[in-house]
Protein backbone atom coordinates (compact mmCIF):
# COMPACT_ATOMS: atom_id res chain seq x y z
CA UNK A 1 0.00 0.00 0.00
CA UNK A 2 2.97 2.63 0.55
CA UNK A 3 3.05 3.65 -3.04
CA UNK A 4 -1.27 4.71 -2.73
CA UNK A 5 0.12 7.91 -0.39
CA UNK A 6 -1.01 10.51 -2.22
CA UNK A 7 -3.25 13.39 0.09
CA UNK A 8 -5.04 15.71 -2.00
CA UNK A 9 -7.36 18.41 -1.69
CA UNK A 10 -11.18 17.93 -3.62
CA UNK A 11 -13.24 21.22 -2.45
CA UNK A 12 -11.20 23.55 -0.31
CA UNK A 13 -14.40 25.69 0.89
CA UNK A 14 -16.13 22.16 2.43
CA UNK A 15 -12.70 20.82 4.01
CA UNK A 16 -12.92 17.97 1.65
CA UNK A 17 -9.64 15.74 1.21
CA UNK A 18 -9.05 12.60 -0.48
CA UNK A 19 -6.28 10.31 0.91
CA UNK A 20 -4.78 7.10 -0.22
CA UNK A 21 -4.67 4.20 2.71
CA UNK A 22 -0.92 3.59 2.31
CA UNK A 23 -0.54 7.33 3.91
CA UNK A 24 0.93 7.70 7.14
CA UNK A 25 -0.92 10.43 9.35
CA UNK A 26 2.24 12.02 10.05
CA UNK A 27 2.46 12.88 6.58
CA UNK A 28 -1.68 13.66 6.64
CA UNK A 29 -0.79 16.26 9.27
CA UNK A 30 1.76 17.93 7.76
CA UNK A 31 -0.11 18.14 4.47
CA UNK A 32 -3.25 19.64 6.34
CA UNK A 33 -1.46 22.24 7.92
CA UNK A 34 -1.06 24.72 5.88
CA UNK A 35 -4.89 25.06 5.58
CA UNK A 36 -5.42 25.31 9.17
CA UNK A 37 -6.93 21.93 9.25
CA UNK A 38 -6.28 18.47 11.32
CA UNK A 39 -7.94 15.18 11.15
CA UNK A 40 -7.46 13.23 14.77
CA UNK A 41 -5.72 9.94 13.73
CA UNK A 42 -4.25 8.28 16.78
CA UNK A 43 -0.72 9.11 18.64
CA UNK A 44 1.56 7.23 16.39
CA UNK A 45 2.17 9.68 12.75
CA UNK A 46 4.04 6.13 11.64
CA UNK A 47 0.54 4.85 11.47
CA UNK A 48 -0.78 3.78 7.97
CA UNK A 49 -4.23 5.38 7.14
CA UNK A 50 -5.56 1.94 5.83
CA UNK A 51 -5.74 0.33 8.88
CA UNK A 52 -7.17 2.91 11.41
CA UNK A 53 -9.37 4.37 9.16
CA UNK A 54 -11.37 1.26 8.87
CA UNK A 55 -11.18 0.27 12.30
CA UNK A 56 -12.27 3.45 14.44
CA UNK A 57 -9.65 6.27 15.16
CA UNK A 58 -8.99 7.07 18.58
CA UNK A 59 -6.75 10.15 19.10
CA UNK A 60 -5.75 12.83 20.81
CA UNK A 61 -8.51 15.26 19.42
CA UNK A 62 -11.38 12.70 20.04
CA UNK A 63 -13.05 14.08 22.27
CA UNK A 64 -13.67 17.48 20.84
CA UNK A 65 -13.98 16.07 17.06
CA UNK A 66 -14.61 12.75 17.18
CA UNK A 67 -13.26 9.28 15.98
CA UNK A 68 -11.75 9.32 12.33
CA UNK A 69 -14.24 7.32 10.49
CA UNK A 70 -16.54 10.05 11.83
CA UNK A 71 -15.17 12.12 9.23
CA UNK A 72 -15.38 9.64 6.76
CA UNK A 73 -17.32 10.45 3.39
CA UNK A 74 -16.81 8.07 0.95
CA UNK A 75 -13.99 5.51 -0.31
CA UNK A 76 -13.09 3.72 -3.26
CA UNK A 77 -12.79 -0.02 -2.64
CA UNK A 78 -11.82 -3.46 -4.30
CA UNK A 79 -14.76 -5.94 -3.08
CA UNK A 80 -13.81 -9.96 -3.20
CA UNK A 81 -15.26 -10.48 -6.57
CA UNK A 82 -12.64 -7.69 -8.35
CA UNK A 83 -15.06 -4.77 -9.04
CA UNK A 84 -14.37 -1.26 -7.78
CA UNK A 85 -16.65 0.24 -5.71
CA UNK A 86 -17.40 3.77 -4.50
CA UNK A 87 -19.08 3.46 -1.07
CA UNK A 88 -21.06 6.78 0.51
CA UNK A 89 -24.19 7.89 2.38
CA UNK A 90 -25.71 7.61 -1.19
CA UNK A 91 -24.31 4.93 -2.72
CA UNK A 92 -24.20 1.49 -1.28
CA UNK A 93 -25.01 3.25 1.53
CA UNK A 94 -24.82 -0.39 3.62
CA UNK A 95 -21.13 -1.37 2.86
CA UNK A 96 -20.03 2.70 3.83
CA UNK A 97 -21.86 1.75 7.17
CA UNK A 98 -19.74 -1.57 7.50
CA UNK A 99 -16.58 -0.10 6.47
CA UNK A 100 -16.75 2.03 9.48
CA UNK A 101 -15.63 -0.24 12.03
CA UNK A 102 -15.30 -3.89 10.77
CA UNK A 103 -13.53 -2.69 7.01
CA UNK A 104 -10.76 -5.35 6.73
CA UNK A 105 -13.54 -7.56 6.81
CA UNK A 106 -15.62 -6.36 3.27
CA UNK A 107 -12.38 -5.30 0.92
CA UNK A 108 -9.38 -3.30 0.37
CA UNK A 109 -9.82 0.39 0.06
CA UNK A 110 -8.03 2.41 -1.81
CA UNK A 111 -9.04 5.78 -1.49
CA UNK A 112 -10.99 7.90 1.53
CA UNK A 113 -12.29 11.02 0.93
CA UNK A 114 -12.95 12.82 4.44
CA UNK A 115 -14.12 15.92 5.61
CA UNK A 116 -11.53 17.43 8.09
CA UNK A 117 -11.78 20.19 11.14
CA UNK A 118 -10.31 23.81 11.18
CA UNK A 119 -7.99 23.20 13.98
CA UNK A 120 -5.09 26.19 14.76
CA UNK A 121 -2.71 25.68 17.43
CA UNK A 122 -3.37 23.44 20.39
CA UNK A 123 -1.64 22.87 23.51
CA UNK A 124 0.48 19.37 23.93
CA UNK A 125 1.49 18.29 28.10
CA UNK A 126 3.69 15.60 28.74
CA UNK A 127 3.61 14.82 32.31
CA UNK A 128 5.64 11.93 34.42
CA UNK A 129 3.72 11.57 37.53
CA UNK A 130 4.56 9.15 40.28
CA UNK A 131 1.75 6.41 40.25
CA UNK A 132 2.99 3.97 42.96
CA UNK A 133 -0.77 4.10 44.49
CA UNK A 134 -1.71 2.97 41.32
CA UNK A 135 -5.37 2.50 42.07
CA UNK A 136 -5.69 5.61 43.47
CA UNK A 137 -4.19 7.46 40.27
CA UNK A 138 -6.03 5.58 38.03
CA UNK A 139 -9.47 6.76 39.56
CA UNK A 140 -8.36 10.16 39.90
CA UNK A 141 -7.24 10.46 36.61
CA UNK A 142 -10.22 9.00 35.02
CA UNK A 143 -12.34 11.59 37.58
CA UNK A 144 -10.43 14.73 36.06
CA UNK A 145 -11.16 13.74 32.40
CA UNK A 146 -14.54 12.86 32.50
CA UNK A 147 -15.12 16.17 34.16
CA UNK A 148 -13.14 18.09 31.74
CA UNK A 149 -14.41 20.33 28.67
CA UNK A 150 -14.08 18.40 25.68
CA UNK A 151 -11.31 20.10 24.28
CA UNK A 152 -8.93 18.33 26.35
CA UNK A 153 -8.19 14.83 25.77
CA UNK A 154 -5.38 12.59 27.40
CA UNK A 155 -3.84 9.34 27.08
CA UNK A 156 -2.15 7.45 30.24
CA UNK A 157 0.57 4.91 29.87
CA UNK A 158 1.34 3.41 33.13
CA UNK A 159 4.88 1.20 33.70
CA UNK A 160 4.81 -1.08 36.13
CA UNK A 161 7.34 -1.03 38.77
CA UNK A 162 10.95 -1.72 37.59
CA UNK A 163 14.45 -2.02 39.93
CA UNK A 164 13.12 -1.30 42.70
CA UNK A 165 11.61 2.11 41.78
CA UNK A 166 7.75 2.71 41.34
CA UNK A 167 5.21 2.56 39.03
CA UNK A 168 5.23 5.94 37.09
CA UNK A 169 2.68 7.73 34.89
CA UNK A 170 2.71 9.35 31.40
CA UNK A 171 -0.24 11.53 30.99
CA UNK A 172 0.17 12.57 27.02
CA UNK A 173 -2.59 15.37 27.05
CA UNK A 174 -4.05 17.69 24.26
CA UNK A 175 -6.10 20.76 24.62
CA UNK A 176 -7.31 21.95 21.23
CA UNK A 177 -7.00 25.70 22.27
CA UNK A 178 -3.80 28.04 21.28
CA UNK A 179 -4.76 30.58 24.51
CA UNK A 180 -2.20 29.57 27.15
CA UNK A 181 -4.40 30.60 30.02
CA UNK A 182 -7.24 27.99 28.77
CA UNK A 183 -4.70 25.23 28.07
CA UNK A 184 -3.05 25.59 31.58
CA UNK A 185 -6.95 26.06 33.10
CA UNK A 186 -7.23 22.16 31.35
CA UNK A 187 -4.09 20.86 32.27
CA UNK A 188 -3.99 21.73 36.11
CA UNK A 189 -6.69 19.48 37.46
CA UNK A 190 -4.37 16.81 36.14
CA UNK A 191 -1.01 17.95 37.46
CA UNK A 192 -2.83 17.96 40.78
CA UNK A 193 -3.73 14.17 40.47
CA UNK A 194 -0.44 12.85 42.05
CA UNK A 195 3.44 13.78 42.44
CA UNK A 196 5.04 14.98 39.31
CA UNK A 197 8.36 14.35 38.21
CA UNK A 198 8.89 16.16 34.88
CA UNK A 199 6.25 17.98 32.74
CA UNK A 200 6.97 19.70 29.31
CA UNK A 201 3.81 21.51 28.08
CA UNK A 202 4.23 23.81 24.88
CA UNK A 203 1.90 25.52 22.16
CA UNK A 204 2.39 23.86 18.72
CA UNK A 205 0.53 22.41 15.69
CA UNK A 206 -1.13 18.96 15.51
CA UNK A 207 1.24 18.14 12.86
CA UNK A 208 4.05 18.76 15.11
CA UNK A 209 2.70 16.41 17.36
CA UNK A 210 1.98 13.57 15.40
CA UNK A 211 5.78 14.33 13.44
CA UNK A 212 6.80 11.75 16.20
CA UNK A 213 7.86 8.96 13.54
CA UNK A 214 11.16 7.63 11.31
CA UNK A 215 10.14 8.66 7.43
CA UNK A 216 11.71 4.99 7.19
CA UNK A 217 10.35 1.53 6.47
CA UNK A 218 9.08 -0.46 9.16
CA UNK A 219 11.00 -2.70 10.91
CA UNK A 220 8.89 -3.52 13.58
CA UNK A 221 9.44 -6.98 15.12
CA UNK A 222 8.38 -9.71 17.08
CA UNK A 223 4.44 -11.17 17.72
CA UNK A 224 3.52 -9.29 20.98
CA UNK A 225 0.26 -10.54 22.47
CA UNK A 226 -2.77 -7.55 23.05
CA UNK A 227 -5.56 -6.98 25.01
CA UNK A 228 -8.04 -4.33 24.37
CA UNK A 229 -11.07 -3.40 25.65
CA UNK A 230 -13.68 -0.25 26.09
CA UNK A 231 -14.89 1.40 29.64
CA UNK A 232 -17.45 3.72 30.55
CA UNK A 233 -16.19 5.30 33.94
CA UNK A 234 -12.27 4.37 35.67
CA UNK A 235 -15.02 3.22 38.93
CA UNK A 236 -13.00 2.04 41.99
CA UNK A 237 -13.43 -1.73 41.22
CA UNK A 238 -12.01 -1.26 37.40
CA UNK A 239 -8.57 0.41 39.04
CA UNK A 240 -8.11 -1.96 41.50
CA UNK A 241 -8.32 -4.63 38.93
CA UNK A 242 -6.25 -2.49 36.35
CA UNK A 243 -3.56 -2.18 39.11
CA UNK A 244 -3.41 -5.56 39.98
CA UNK A 245 -2.81 -6.30 36.30
CA UNK A 246 -0.09 -3.46 35.88
CA UNK A 247 1.70 -4.90 39.10
CA UNK A 248 1.39 -8.83 37.92
CA UNK A 249 4.49 -8.59 35.91
CA UNK A 250 2.40 -10.11 33.09
CA UNK A 251 2.25 -6.79 30.98
CA UNK A 252 5.13 -4.00 29.81
CA UNK A 253 2.84 -1.67 28.29
CA UNK A 254 -1.00 -0.78 29.63
CA UNK A 255 -2.82 2.73 28.31
CA UNK A 256 -5.81 4.44 28.74
CA UNK A 257 -7.20 6.68 26.12
CA UNK A 258 -10.07 8.93 26.67
CA UNK A 259 -12.93 8.73 24.37
CA UNK A 260 -16.35 10.20 24.48
CA UNK A 261 -17.38 13.83 23.75
CA UNK A 262 -18.26 13.80 20.58
CA UNK A 263 -17.64 10.50 19.90
CA UNK A 264 -20.86 9.89 21.92
CA UNK A 265 -22.86 11.78 19.62
CA UNK A 266 -22.96 9.65 17.19
CA UNK A 267 -25.83 7.12 17.23
CA UNK A 268 -24.43 3.79 18.26
CA UNK A 269 -26.07 2.03 15.23
CA UNK A 270 -24.68 4.76 12.79
CA UNK A 271 -21.59 3.16 11.74
CA UNK A 272 -19.75 -0.87 12.43
CA UNK A 273 -17.65 0.66 15.16
CA UNK A 274 -21.20 0.62 17.96
CA UNK A 275 -19.85 1.12 21.22
CA UNK A 276 -19.85 4.85 21.04
CA UNK A 277 -21.01 5.47 25.14
CA UNK A 278 -17.31 4.51 26.43
CA UNK A 279 -15.72 6.84 27.64
CA UNK A 280 -12.11 5.10 27.81
CA UNK A 281 -10.27 2.54 25.71
CA UNK A 282 -7.79 0.06 27.41
CA UNK A 283 -4.92 -1.95 25.86
CA UNK A 284 -2.32 -4.33 28.15
CA UNK A 285 0.54 -5.50 25.47
CA UNK A 286 2.66 -8.70 27.47
CA UNK A 287 4.97 -11.41 26.39
CA UNK A 288 3.02 -14.71 27.67
CA UNK A 289 -0.72 -15.32 25.91
CA UNK A 290 -1.68 -18.12 28.61
CA UNK A 291 -0.30 -15.41 31.60
CA UNK A 292 -2.25 -12.68 29.51
CA UNK A 293 -4.97 -14.25 29.41
CA UNK A 294 -5.35 -15.32 33.21
CA UNK A 295 -4.67 -11.70 34.24
CA UNK A 296 -6.75 -9.59 31.55
CA UNK A 297 -9.57 -11.98 32.83
CA UNK A 298 -10.08 -9.81 35.99
CA UNK A 299 -10.06 -6.93 34.40
CA UNK A 300 -12.64 -8.10 31.97
CA UNK A 301 -16.02 -7.48 34.22
CA UNK A 302 -15.34 -4.06 34.26
CA UNK A 303 -15.34 -3.81 30.53
CA UNK A 304 -17.66 -3.71 27.42
CA UNK A 305 -16.54 -4.11 24.27
CA UNK A 306 -12.99 -4.16 22.72
CA UNK A 307 -11.18 -1.76 19.74
CA UNK A 308 -9.96 -4.70 17.23
CA UNK A 309 -6.70 -2.29 16.67
CA UNK A 310 -5.78 -3.28 19.43
CA UNK A 311 -6.25 -6.73 20.35
CA UNK A 312 -4.63 -10.11 19.00
CA UNK A 313 -6.98 -12.42 20.39
CA UNK A 314 -8.72 -13.12 17.40
CA UNK A 315 -11.09 -16.07 18.70
CA UNK A 316 -14.74 -15.73 17.13
CA UNK A 317 -15.87 -15.76 20.43
CA UNK A 318 -14.44 -12.16 20.82
CA UNK A 319 -16.37 -11.04 17.96
CA UNK A 320 -19.25 -10.77 20.67
CA UNK A 321 -16.94 -8.40 22.54
CA UNK A 322 -16.17 -6.18 19.96
CA UNK A 323 -19.95 -6.04 18.27
CA UNK A 324 -23.27 -5.95 19.78
CA UNK A 325 -25.87 -8.60 18.60
CA UNK A 326 -27.52 -6.69 16.13
CA UNK A 327 -24.30 -4.77 14.94
CA UNK A 328 -22.56 -8.12 14.64
CA UNK A 329 -25.59 -9.85 12.60
CA UNK A 330 -25.94 -7.06 10.33
CA UNK A 331 -22.21 -7.59 9.60
CA UNK A 332 -23.22 -11.19 8.65
CA UNK A 333 -25.59 -10.41 6.31
CA UNK A 334 -23.48 -7.74 4.55
CA UNK A 335 -20.99 -10.43 4.46
CA UNK A 336 -22.89 -13.04 2.39
CA UNK A 337 -24.07 -10.82 0.03
CA UNK A 338 -20.26 -9.28 -0.54
CA UNK A 339 -18.16 -11.75 0.38
CA UNK A 340 -19.99 -15.27 0.62
CA UNK A 341 -16.61 -16.76 -0.15
CA UNK A 342 -14.89 -15.33 2.89
CA UNK A 343 -11.79 -14.16 0.41
CA UNK A 344 -10.57 -11.37 3.16
CA UNK A 345 -10.86 -14.00 6.19
CA UNK A 346 -7.06 -12.60 7.83
CA UNK A 347 -8.45 -10.67 10.82
CA UNK A 348 -11.26 -10.68 13.17
CA UNK A 349 -13.14 -12.24 10.62
CA UNK A 350 -16.56 -12.03 10.46
CA UNK A 351 -18.23 -15.12 8.67
CA UNK A 352 -20.75 -15.36 6.16
CA UNK A 353 -22.97 -17.53 8.09
CA UNK A 354 -22.59 -15.20 10.93
CA UNK A 355 -26.16 -13.97 9.97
Amino acid sequence: MSKLDAIEVLDRPGRLVRIGPGARWMDVAAALRPYGWALSSGDYGGVGVGGLATAGGIGFLGRDHGLTIDHLRAVEMVLADGSVVRASEAENADLFWAVRGAGANFGIVTAFEFQVDEVGDVGWAQLVMDARDTTTFLERWGAVQEAAPRDLTSFLIVSPPRSGQPATAIVLAMVNAGVPETVIDRLQPLAGIAPMYDQQVVITSYADVMANASREDHNGQGDPTTRSGLAEHITPEFAAAAARLIHSGAVYFFQIRSVGGAVADVPADATAYAHRSANFSVVAFGVNRQRMDREWARLEPYLDGLYLSFETDQRPERLRDAFPPHTLRRLGELKARYDPDNVFRDNFNIRPEEA
